[in-house]
């Protein structure tokens, strides 16, 4: 199936920011747009307003003068609905209510041809309970653009229960055409992004309701050892604390409340109390004229350990011997740990340093420090601690001087089970493999949604292949005993693929 002709109507209905941004982006692709939007004189607006937004492309060089005074002399706005008669797509940016919306298409249904396809940039409510008052619903699609349209180039292509094949495949073609990267997806709550998303936020918030860190301590170290583009905290206050907390509220009740994305009592304090982020001038963190930056608690410079013993495998922190050696550390490697279990590094007054697994440092017996997971231990910038209530400062204090050594800012955080990084990666890849397995969306669109969406330094599904299932489950069955509310409780998908990938390992021995 071939996209929509690039001399065919464009219709966006809706003039927000949303709707200027799809039509603009149809518009610089070639097509005739008309723009409507219920309220008298809103459409021309809309319309003068995209005009500008081309004539600055044109200015930063981005756009050819002769394009845009071409593309200017397309768009055109529609003073009745009655005027989008011959469009070949209609994509609608209304208000999210339901009625809203099912009312506007059920009277485009009277107006537009039989071929025209129907779409909703809906990023909250059912693809298919919108289409669910149309007589013909199989032309009825999801075209779920991110904010701002024209600068993002993921679009997911939702597929609602009636939803016909040639419908979804001409959406994504002409999504494709259009410069966008589209991906294909069934009707679940929150889609692709805003499902799989989760954890990310709802990890941070837990972890502060735990007390295990300050917001910006626990942004600090998802984006400088985790390596995402923003914080949690900083991003929802982007985003808009309000805006946040309803679509995770929204995706909690669609999923019939399940413990997995049970909103955060400390967010809804938040927009209770105004703060919704930079939009009114507070949130986690103030952005009032002369407020300071928020600081993450970095630990005070260190003396680093003359050696390391290294004992056993270290898994995704595999390279750390090979950095502490490049610092000029003496590493003493002992290879008499059991196989396959977790290997450590031991300190010389005897404390040992274990990548999270997801236990508490307390549940052990042993002195110990917990050290987080990273993307990459290499170009990590900072790296989280978190040591058991027997480990002396002094000891402390050591473990901190050996990251530092290795060019690492360091944060003491409390002991909490999974620390930062290494609960909010296990959570996003098992509601990633969730997601593939009940066909949400493919492996290869579910990942390339996640970078593409939310900017995520790798899909979930790439990085839960490099950790290992079965050292993930591990992780999440630690945290399932530490919190048995059902909340870390595995999926059955991550179990079959730890399951796959033992066996696999078995029958290579």
């Amino acid at each position: 199936m071939t996209a929509i002709e690039r001399s065919r109507v464009v219709a966006v209905v809706g003039t927000g920011t949303m709707g200027q941004g799809i039509a603009q982006v149809a518009l610089v692709a070639g097509h005739p747009v008309r723009l409507y939007d219920a309220l008298p004189g809103r459409a021309q607006q809309a319309a003068e307003a995209v005009g500008t937004r081309l004539d600055r492309l044109t200015e930063k060089g981005r756009l050819d003068p002769g394009a845009r005074d071409s593309a200017k002399a397309r768009l055109l706005p529609a003073a009745d609905l009655s005027e989008l008669a011959d469009a070949a797509l209609v994509v609608e940016a209304v208000l999210e209510q339901l009625a809203v919306k099912q009312e506007l298409f059920a009277a485009l249904e009277d107006i537009v041809a039989d071929d025209c396809l129907l779409a909703t940039n809906t990023s909250s409510l059912s693809v298919t309970a919108v289409a669910g008052a149309l007589r013909h619903p199989g032309r009825f699609v999801g075209l779920h653009f991110f904010n701002p349209a024209p600068l993002l180039p993921l679009v997911e292509v939702v597929s609602g229960h009636a939803t016909e094949e040639t419908t979804a495949t001409r959406a994504w073609a002409t999504a494709a055409a259009w410069g966008k990267t589209p991906v294909r997806c069934a009707d679940t709550p929150g889609f692709i992004v805003n499902r799989v998303a989760r954890p990310f936020y709802a990890e941070a918030l837990r972890l502060y309701e735990e007390r295990a860190a300050d917001p910006a301590t626990i942004d600090a170290v998802l984006r400088e050892s985790g390596g995402f583009r923003m914080g949690p905290f900083e991003l929802t206050d982007l985003i808009g604390q309000d805006v946040n907390e309803a679509v995770t509220r929204s995706v909690w009740e669609s999923f019939f409340q399940d413990p997995k994305f049970t909103p955060s009592l400390a967010q809804r304090r938040l927009v209770e109390s105004g703060g919704l982020g930079r939009k009114s001038g507070r949130g986690w963190f103030s952005y009032e004229d002369g407020a300071t930056a928020p600081v993450p608690h970095t630990a005070p410079p260190a003396d680093p350990p003359s050696s390391v013993v290294v004992q056993g495998e270290l898994f995704a922190a595999g390279v750390l011997p090979e950095l502490i050696e490049e610092a000029g550390i003496e590493v003493i490697r002992k290879e008499d740990a059991v196989p396959g279990f977790p290997g450590w590094l031991e300190l010389p007054c005897g404390t040992r340093l274990f990548l999270t697994d997801g236990e508490a440092a307390d549940s052990s017996d042993l002195r110990l420090i917990h050290f987080d997971l990273a993307l990459d231990y290499r170009t990590a910038t900072r790296i989280a601690l978190a040591p058991s209530a027997t480990v002396a400062g002094e000891s402390l204090r050591t473990a901190v001087g050996l990251f530092q050594a290795l060019g690492k800012q360091v944060s003491v955080i409390a002991d909490v089970p999974g620390m930062i990084v290494g609960r909010t990666v296990a959570m996003l890849v098992d509601f990633a493999l969730d997601a593939e397995a009940r066909g949400v969306a493919a492996a290869e669109d579910i990942d390339t949604a996640m970078r593409l969406g939310v900017n995520y330094p790798r899909g979930p599904l790439d990085w839960g292949a490099e950790l290992g299932a079965d050292r993930t489950l591990y992780l999440l069955e630690r945290l399932h005993e530490e919190y048995p509310s059902g909340r870390y409780a595995a999926s059955q998908a991550l179990r079959r693929r730890a399951a796959a990938e033992v066996a696999s390992e078995g029958a290579g021995s």
